[in-house]
């Protein structure tokens, strides 16, 4: 036995007759991260003096992420021994790795933490944040936070990472900033989750902004933030930045980075560079994973590709051996209706090994849209609110195609049973990055401290289309409503009032693209007017609604209005 063997020091302690409660502690963790577990266990069953908080944390600590961890707690309350902040923080990480099981005894910790005045410490108070992230329970986290009298930056990082994993994108750069200003130095979590947020919002300047505080904090080249500034950048749009970072870290890239990367090209739809990068993967000696499969998919069918989508969805279950998830489904699904195969489409929602969501009844909906079903839309919509009776999203689809069709009556009738379930339209945000910092708004807003200057920059930029040739596409909302009363209301969409802010102030350099991003589809109108939009301004406007990306130039959308 070497020097380094735990059980070499435990002879010499013998030997000795040290008495050391110190010592003993110290070398019952020796032994079980040295995976002598049995002497580790042995020992703390037969140490010399009884055990005390330390001893049993250590025990704890030992069988961390284990049900073992928790059973040893309550063993040790039984003696009884009450735990420190250290024993607490490792009881919260287990409960956050064991999930949803584990929230009854997690919120009896939490009291149990609160009445003996450890709640607010850092360790066990950051273990307790990162719980209730995994948990989904956003707010749970922020108030647990703002308890704390003196949260350290992992307390920070923990409630950036918390709001960034639940979709808490704006609250999440707040506390970031907030975090930045209070002169705490950054974490690796704090820079991933910060650019995850930044991410979700497509929010450009804030992705630069914290690419150029991490490579000030020397932590650009860790994997995990090179990893998230490769997604932020794809997901803002911003592929050429995406691909240089991606390139820097090429040689420690791991396949998260890798995916992140054929993600940003499949939300362009370009097809051909995901396809090279998947070959590229497995030259370097990657395996692709579900989501590397997810991301060609995902290029195919917003590239239009639909017949290829079904021949790759075979390659990754036949060459590959991996199980589709619904959402690899969803995308199959989602192509073959676009290419009119409904029938097909259908039989694969009823026989893939999966109870279908609404998600996947959507797509075929999309699809009806698409190809002016308006029949068959009707039917796949009652699907939808079947799971989710109060979609609005299905309602205003079938609507929409209906009037298209010029079948008012059926659309009354529609809307009548709208208006017995009390549903509206759900409310349509956009957002612009403006130096830095997101403006929202949404149709109709008059609540922008520059309002008055906005809606007189889009009657401008609406007069100056109009001469270009630019007819208005109606929806069935404004059907009986006067032609002046319905052209206002398609005027001041919230995505349009975001690119005539956008203009006003400058936002970015002339002739750089206006970036808008909106929590729901596109509407056709929108759609249409920036096609005219960019020949006036003869600016690129690049728009990501929740379907996909839209890059509009000289008139074109590079979705070719399939979305």
């Amino acid at each position: 036995m070497g020097w380094g063997d735990p059980r070499a020091r435990h002879a010499r302690g013998v030997v000795s007759g040290n008495k050391e409660r110190a010592e003993w502690n110290n070398l019952i963790t020796h032994y079980f991260e040295s995976n002598l577990s049995s002497y580790g266990l042995s020992l703390f069953h037969h140490l010399p003096s009884p055990p005390n908080v330390v001893s049993w944390t250590a025990l704890i600590s030992a069988h961390s992420n284990t049900l073992l961890s928790l059973r040893h707690f309550l063993a040790m309350l039984r003696h009884p021994t009450l735990p420190n902040p250290r024993t607490l923080a490792s009881l919260f990480a287990t409960c956050a790795t064991l999930s949803l099981p584990a929230l009854p005894f997690a919120l009896s910790l939490h009291s149990l933490a609160l009445k003996l005045a450890l709640s607010r410490h850092p360790f066990p108070a950051s273990a307790l944040l990162s719980f209730y992230a995994k948990l989904r329970m956003p707010l749970h986290a922020h108030k647990l936070f703002d308890e704390i009298p003196h949260p350290d930056n992992v307390c920070f990082s923990a409630l950036v990472v918390a709001l960034a994993h639940n979709s808490h994108s704006p609250q999440a750069l707040s506390v970031f900033s907030h975090m930045r200003r209070q002169g705490f130095a950054s974490t690796v979590h704090s820079v991933s989750g910060g650019l995850r947020a930044a991410a979700q919002l497509a929010a450009f300047e804030q992705c630069r902004i914290i690419h150029a505080h991490a490579v000030v904090s020397g932590l650009d080249t860790n994997v995990v933030v090179a990893s998230a500034l490769v997604d932020g950048y794809g997901k803002a749009g911003v592929v050429n930045h995406a691909k240089r970072v991606f390139e820097d870290n090429f040689s420690h890239m791991n396949i998260v980075g890798w995916n992140a990367m054929m993600a940003g090209y499949a939300q362009l739809g370009d097809y051909q560079s995901a396809f090279e990068l998947f070959e590229s993967l497995q030259v370097r000696g990657f395996l692709p994973d579900e989501y590397s499969f997810l991301a060609i998919l995902t290029a195919l069918y917003n590239a239009g590709m639909f017949v290829q989508t079904e021949q790759w969805l075979t390659k990754m279950t036949v060459d590959y051996g991996l199980e589709p998830s619904l959402e690899h489904y969803t995308c199959l699904v989602g192509a073959m209706a676009r290419a009119g195969e409904f029938e097909r489409a259908e039989r694969v929602v009823l026989k893939m090994p999966f109870e279908p969501d609404a998600a996947v009844w959507r797509a075929l909906l999309s699809a009806c849209a698409y190809r002016g079903e308006a029949d068959r839309a009707w039917s796949v919509a009652k699907r939808v609110l079947e799971l989710e009776p109060h979609d609005d999203y299905a309602y205003v689809i079938v609507a929409n195609l209906l009037s298209s069709a010029g079948r008012w009556d059926d659309v009354a009738e529609l809307r009548k049973i709208m208006r017995e379930r009390r549903l509206k339209k759900k409310g349509g945000r956009s957002w612009i990055e403006v130096q830095g910092e997101v403006h929202v708004f949404v149709a109709g807003d008059w609540k922008h401290e520059r309002s008055k200057e906005i809606y007189q920059k889009l009657a401008e930029l609406m007069g100056d289309i109009e001469k270009l040739g630019y007819v208005p596409v109606w929806d069935d909302v404004l059907h009986n409503v006067g032609e002046e009363k319905r052209k206002e209301a398609l005027w001041y969409h919230s995505e349009k009032l975001a690119v005539a802010f956008g203009v006003l102030c400058g936002s970015v350099p002339s002739g750089k693209p206006l970036r808008i991003v909106k929590n729901l589809r596109i509407c056709k109108d929108c759609h249409e007017a920036f096609k005219y939009m960019t020949r006036v301004l003869e600016r690129e406007i690049i728009v990501r609604d929740v379907n996909r990306y839209h890059r509009f130039l000289n008139g074109n959308c590079t979705c070719r209005d399939i979305w």
